[in-house]
């Protein structure tokens, strides 16, 4: 590309993953942020809305209009809610545009699923094909050639990234996946609901949507495919108050018995080579703070053979490897930029 930076646009820019994704891509040396786009604040300078960029950027928020954002920008991100991203990646990906879609909306490749799930029909089935799920270190290969991304969800990732060496190489029960899930609040998104309130969440531990969170069938089918064979996860998310962040504990039964070193030493050679990925040693367990503003997964890994089971520790940044860094780092690869530019930050401590 010489010395021509890439036009990009954020469609849906005022809400957590719009601003996150702002923050990491005007320090992105390869990219430029040519629209940005926001149904009710169109109109308004988004330092307005995010102050902590304020003298960083001048760009102003514009109403969305497919034609208009693919003469600005050669590539899309949408960080819209579920459902809105269907018809908006349809046109713009019609217009010729790549797209990064940071939703739900173009993650599962049954399109009956979106409608149990999702409780919505599908309105453009024929692009579910099309679409690459957004996990690099599982399909590098075919998201350098895709044309629209779906980025993976937050809880997805760190579950995915926990379960993937177990299941690949056949070291578990594929029936027997527990995924306990803890996250700060910012992963409801910006737009104000009593459940989110402060003084609701303060001081407060729950969970929700057991067995029916939106998530689980998508953690279902990628680790389906990874195993060759049907895997059925048993899903409970929780809410914490903060803000930032996701610690998931995975628990699976190990078909063969293995201790904590060996086990270890499995995911520190799948994982060998993977950027944004950090296996603790033995003994060690990771802990959302140091992953905070970062794209790393850090994994642990304990076998506790009483019970027979493995047991996974994963931290993520909701907001970063579980959403907006991610999407940078498929557009990285889709662009043939170095994977990890742009993302090259330690995490925020303390």
């Amino acid at each position: 590309m010489g010395n021509t930076k890439l036009k990009t646009a954020i469609v849906g820019s005022s809400g957590y993953a719009g601003g996150e994704l702002l923050r990491i891509l005007l320090r992105h040396p390869l990219v430029m942020v040519s629209a940005i786009t926001s149904e009710k604040s169109a109109g308004q300078p988004i330092a307005s809305l995010f102050p902590h960029l304020s003298g960083l950027t001048g760009l102003v928020c514009e109403a969305f209009d497919p034609e208009g954002i693919a003469k600005k920008a050669d590539l899309a991100f949408l960080a819209l809610p579920h459902l809105a991203s269907q018809e908006a990646a349809a046109r713009l990906h019609s217009l010729g545009r790549k797209v990064i879609d940071l939703s739900a909306d173009y993650r599962l490749a049954d399109p009956s699923l979106y409608e149990t799930w999702y409780e919505h029909r599908h309105q453009h089935p024929e692009l579910l094909g099309q679409a690459v799920y957004g996990l690099p270190e599982l399909h590098r290969e075919k998201i350098k050639g895709a044309a629209l991304i779906a980025n993976p969800g937050c809880y997805p990732t760190g579950a995915i990234l926990g379960c993937a060496p177990l299941v690949k190489k056949n070291l578990v029960d594929p029936t027997s996946i527990i995924v306990d899930a803890k996250s700060g609040v910012s992963g409801a998104g910006r737009t104000p609901s009593l459940a989110h309130h402060y003084p609701e969440v303060n001081e407060g531990l729950t969970a929700y949507k057991i067995g029916t969170h939106r998530h689980t069938p998508e953690m279902e089918q990628e680790l389906t495919a990874l195993a060759g064979e049907r895997v059925t996860i048993s899903f409970t998310p929780h809410l914490v108050p903060m803000n930032r962040g996701i610690l998931t504990t995975l628990y699976a039964r190990l078909i063969n018995g293995m201790d904590s070193t060996d086990l270890c030493s499995v995911f520190e050679a799948f994982y060998e080579n993977e950027p944004f990925v950090r296996v603790y040693p033995s003994g060690q367990l990771p802990n959302v703070r140091n992953v905070r503003g970062s794209n790393f997964c850090d994994i642990g890994v304990t076998s506790d053979p009483r019970t027979g089971r493995a047991v996974v520790v994963t931290a993520i940044d909701n907001l970063v490897k579980g959403a907006s860094g991610q999407a940078v780092q498929n557009m990285n690869l889709l662009m043939g930029f170095d994977e990890t530019e742009g993302l090259q930050s330690a995490g925020i401590f303390p």
